[in-house]
């Protein structure tokens, strides 16, 4: 097996990796590559950041049907070596180059963009692996060991370098942008909302400074509607698919089931979009989630499978969205950190959820009575973990993100899988013990002390 240091990468080499993770040298120097060509490369791995099914069970909204593995837990470790040596690798480069072209748009765009993508990127390792290389990492030959850096410090940097991004945006269009075609105020809004919503991930671990940083944040300008979600749309070609549909149809891997508790959860309030999330059984035409943890899938005419809207070819892939910053403006009122109370925590909680089904469904078409169904109707005594659990259901398939608000609000409430509890981290890759056994073996001391590298330590801003 070929092993990789996340900075065993030449400054000189373009690293290229399709989106299903395979790894390939791409022989083009980022001399002769333009900054837009390389923010193309880096947007393509985005879909590997949602499109992992390791994701969807820690949220528990997949179960495996034939062959049960990865949802019970038994894999902890991942790697994150690949978005450092391709797409971190690529966007660093445009940061750091002495000489900067406008032929591709706007200089001060470009160097936005890579900004806001870095965020991004680093803010879904962070969360998932906790301490991780940060300040030392990506400098090529002259760093081969970087230090792991703590949460804390990475998410202040990110917040930081979001406001960078924020306040850098002129006029003007960027080329070769697959995201927003190049579209500066859909960039700035992004950047925004990104800060938004890792404010909140910090509201148990640095309450004053989150609420800070959230209201910076939404006075700077977040996402204004569903066309400014941060969507990666797959094509309906077999080089740019969607990870579901090559599984599903190309491989004929029939293999994930909608959980007991998704399947639960949207039927019992005739959410319109369990239609979309899964399909009726084969066996009599009803819903039917597999209780998770279960081996019993193998008749999988019994159970829903995976909807065939979400496993098209050309299907999106939602990274951030406008309800996303809607639930979070809900659970801001909430919080008392804007102002408009419970009223206006109900107003966002239920605009979210219009614009959830919008977005899923293409229409609000039984919006009023989900609305008004009982455990969905907003009420003050429980609306934390509504907004949360809404949240939960709008966050379908952007497993790594719903997980993260499970640890943080402790909602909805998953359950564990042969005396495992859902893990709360990813461990480290196996090869850091001997790649960059010093710092590796500082952070796990660092965070878990005697325990090791578990995966059931918290993350720093885990306190649920």
């Amino acid at each position: 097996m070929r092993k990789i240091n996340i900075l065993i990468v030449s400054a000189l080499m373009l690293s290229g990796c399709n989106k299903f993770g395979d790894i390939n040298v791409n022989p083009n120097l980022p001399s002769k590559a333009s900054n837009t060509q390389l923010i193309a490369n880096a947007q393509l791995m985005l879909p590997v950041l949602q499109e992992v099914p390791q994701g969807e069970f820690y949220a528990q909204y997949l179960m495996e049907t034939l062959y049960p593995n990865l949802s019970l837990y038994t894999e902890p470790s991942a790697s994150f070596y690949t978005l450092y040596h391709d797409p971190l690798m690529n966007l660093e480069t445009v940061l750091t180059k002495p000489e900067q072209n406008s032929l591709d748009g706007p200089i001060p765009n470009q160097i936005a963009v890579a900004k806001v993508l870095k965020a991004y990127f680093f803010w879904h390792i962070t969360d998932r692996w906790g301490d991780v290389p940060y300040s030392q990492a990506l400098k090529g030959e002259s760093t081969f060991t970087p230090v792991y850096d703590t949460q804390e410090s990475i998410y202040n940097n990110l917040l930081a370098l979001l406001t960078q991004a924020s306040g850098e945006f002129v006029a003007g269009k960027i080329t070769n942008d697959i995201i927003y075609a190049g579209d500066p105020d859909k960039w700035k809004r992004l950047s925004n909302t990104i800060r938004l919503l890792m404010a909140l991930r910090m509201s148990e671990a640095s309450p004053d400074k989150a609420r800070e940083e959230f209201n910076k944040a939404l006075t700077a300008g977040i996402m204004l509607n569903n066309n400014d979600n941060f969507t990666f749309k797959n094509l309906p070609d077999a080089n740019n698919e969607s990870f579901w549909y090559n599984q599903w149809t190309v491989q004929g891997r029939e293999w994930w089931a909608g959980s007991e508790l998704l399947v639960n959860t949207l039927k019992n309030s005739e959410d319109p979009r369990l239609d979309v999330y899964a399909l009726p059984n084969a066996e009599d035409g009803l819903f039917v989630g597999l209780p998770y943890g279960s081996t019993d899938g193998s008749n999988i005419d019994k159970y829903s499978l995976l909807g065939e809207a979400v496993r098209t070819q050309d299907a999106p892939v939602y990274l951030v969205t406008y309800a996303q910053a809607l639930f979070a403006l809900a659970e801001g009122a909430k919080r008392g950190w804007i102002n408009g109370g419970e009223a206006k925590a109900q107003e966002y909680y239920e605009d979210a959820i219009e614009q959830s089904l919008l977005q899923w469904t293409g229409n609000a078409t039984g919006l009023a009575a989900l609305l008004a169904k009982p455990g969905v109707a907003y009420t003050a005594a429980t609306g934390m973990q509504q907004i949360a659990t809404q949240r939960w259901v709008h966050l379908f398939m952007h497993g790594f993100e719903a997980w993260a608000e499970y640890r943080r609000t402790g909602y909805p409430a998953l359950v564990p899988v042969n005396g495992k509890p859902v893990p709360t981290r990813q461990t480290y890759p196996a090869d850091e013990s001997f790649n960059n056994g010093d710092n590796y073996r500082a952070a796990i001391n660092r965070q878990f002390a005697n325990a090791g590298d578990i995966p059931n330590g918290k993350v720093w801003w885990d306190k649920n």
